[in-house]
């Protein structure tokens, strides 16, 4: 019986085969359009900001940027154990590279990293908060309640690409990737464990063939659903209206992915040639799991669940002082949404 899922052979990364346009690039422009439509209802048309279209455009545009040259530097620096970006720097930002007769080959950017996005976002979006004078962190909490639904977009991206895929398991919900064993992550069927976990799943191994593909989980949509829909429920729909002081949200946010992000990546292959910086007992056989090996997105994500944790704390003392305007309650919050509300429906008219 077989016991697994098999990917769709229909769906290609490629929306018309022989041009450079992927469905990837495609997800991410949805996920965009999907932030910036959110941000600018609640920034613009519910009044959340003193601000108009034109400044979220911009606004937008810069943390675009940050996004993208973020995302692309902590790939290449972080998640490129072999150095072959250290050693052909332009092909950070090229998306060409040599072939073997001498031409030009498209090769496209591949690789990018959600942290290391996150982290131009922020810069690139606090930078131009305060040229604009606009309040920063109130910005960033509009940001967070906007952006889980359009991250789901993009790891369906990755879906489509067959990539970022799951550990080997022999569940029902796995999956056959046929990208696993191109890219190398075939299984020899040498090994006890493979046959085994290959009688489990109902993968037939022909006689003499040496390596194998085992169904994986789809990690990809665990984490469009846990990351992206189930995470923006949640700050939209429960958290955005109870927001006690600005920066809540941001916090909020950088807890609740960092904790959705470490739990996935259990289920996650690691990232080739990094495996398992942090190992805690005895090494893993191929096809076992434990607790106390950690990926690098697990560390990275720690790393945010701490941030959010500080942030709930310092944000909180801050708005307990009362020292930034932006945090003012009473009569004064009141005047200010009320104010907020009258320039909104103006900019309408």
């Amino acid at each position: 019986m077989i016991g697994y899922l098999t990917f769709p052979e229909w769906l290609r990364p490629e929306i018309i085969p022989g041009l450079p346009i992927r469905w990837y690039g495609v997800m991410y422009l949805v996920a965009f359009a999907i932030t910036y439509r959110l941000f600018l209802q609640l920034a613009v048309k519910e009044g959340e900001l003193d601000t108009d279209r034109d400044t979220v455009l911009n606004l937008f545009f810069w943390g675009i940027v940050g996004v993208l040259v973020g995302g692309r530097l902590f790939s290449v620096l972080i998640y490129d154990p072999t150095g072959h970006y250290l050693r052909n720097p332009l092909q950070i930002i090229v998306p060409f590279q040599r072939s073997a007769d001498g031409g030009l080959q498209f090769t496209g950017l591949q690789g990018m990293s959600y942290h290391g996005g996150l982290v131009g976002a922020i810069v690139a979006v606090a930078l131009y908060s305060r040229r604009k004078k606009l309040a920063a962190w109130k910005v960033a909490d509009l940001i967070a309640v906007s952006a889980p639904l359009g991250y789901t977009f993009g790891r369906l991206g990755n879906f489509i690409n067959g990539e970022l895929y799951g550990r080997v398991t022999a569940s029902p919900i796995g999956m056959l990737f046929p990208q696993a064993l191109r890219n190398g992550d075939g299984q020899s069927t040498r090994l006890e464990w493979v046959r085994e976990m290959a009688e489990s799943a109902g993968v037939e191994i022909a006689e003499g063939v040496e390596t194998i593909n085992l169904p994986r989980y789809p990690s990809q949509l665990f984490e469009a659903f846990f990351e992206g829909v189930f995470l923006w429920v949640i700050l939209w729909f429960l958290l955005r209206k109870r927001s006690p002081f600005p920066g809540f949200l941001l916090s909020c946010y950088l807890i609740g992915y960092g904790l959705a992000r470490f739990l996935v990546e259990y289920i996650r292959q690691p990232d080739r040639g990094l495996d398992f910086p942090i190992a805690l007992g005895d090494q893993l056989a191929g096809g076992g799991f434990s607790w106390l090996h950690f990926t690098t997105g697990q560390i990275l994500s720690a790393v945010m669940i701490l941030a959010g944790i500080g942030g709930l704390l310092l944000f909180n003392a801050l708005a307990k002082r009362g020292a930034p305007s932006e945090v003012a309650s009473g009569p004064q919050a009141a005047t200010s949404a009320g104010a907020r509300r009258v320039r909104s429906r103006l900019r309408k008219r």
